[in-house]
């Protein structure tokens, strides 16, 4: 704790408190000290337990993703309180969880729209490489229903979903830049230079040019 506290950069701090963050550690030496520590499942959980951002983020690099139960997760998902903790226990720890199936379906049909939002970004994970038994026209009957007015942080993961259909499945393609096209969600976010817009329409077609050019 005491090296994560020498690490803060209030600069750093101030802009990832605009995004919902409470810390102010340089991402890449973060990792650094993850590198150095490498995976210590204990001290991964006590680091947990302290409620401290960065100290959270460095427990989702040295924890053993396999060791967790479902039930631990679940408590731990809700108990992420920043945007940035919240997606690295999503990506780096549920994904690689013999649960995260579970944890998928139950997640999606929470009714905090934030635990939503994880069950879809898990959704999301499994249409790139797992589809086998997902219903994909189902999900976006509930995109087209439900994206428009949903909160923030779970429109933004259905949109990542209907824009992961889009690329990776050709038949679908068609009726999720529809979607996209209809409901115009994300359509005026700000996007650096060189970086793809998150409007479904330009990021799927972007993405399948690229596809297309390998």
């Amino acid at each position: 704790m005491a090296e994560l506290a020498a690490l803060e950069d209030p600069k750093i701090r101030e802009v990832n408190e605009k995004h919902g963050d409470d810390h102010g550690v340089n991402l890449s030496r973060l990792r650094a000290v993850a590198k150095r520590l490498r995976t210590q499942q204990e001290l991964a959980r006590r680091l947990w337990e302290t409620d401290d951002t960065a100290a959270r983020l460095l427990a989702t690099l040295i924890c053993r993703p396999r060791a967790f139960e479902r039930d631990e997760l679940d408590v731990m998902l809700r108990q992420a309180r920043t945007p940035k903790v919240h997606d690295w226990l999503v990506n780096y720890v549920v994904k690689k969880n013999p649960h995260s199936e579970e944890l998928r379906l139950a997640w999606s049909a929470d009714a905090d729209p934030v635990i939503a939002s994880a069950g879809w970004a898990l959704t999301t994970e499994r249409v790139a490489k797992k589809p086998g038994g997902l219903d994909l026209a189902g999900l976006l009957d509930v995109i087209e229903a439900e994206m428009k007015d949903a909160p923030d942080r779970l429109q933004w993961a259905m949109n990542h979903c209907l824009a992961q259909i889009g690329i990776e499945h050709a038949e679908h393609r068609a009726r999720a830049i529809g979607i996209g096209e209809r409901l115009e969600v994300l359509k005026d976010y700000p996007t650096p230079p060189n970086c793809t817009s998150p409007f479904a329409p330009i990021w799927i077609n972007e993405m399948v040019r690229r596809q297309r050019e390998k």
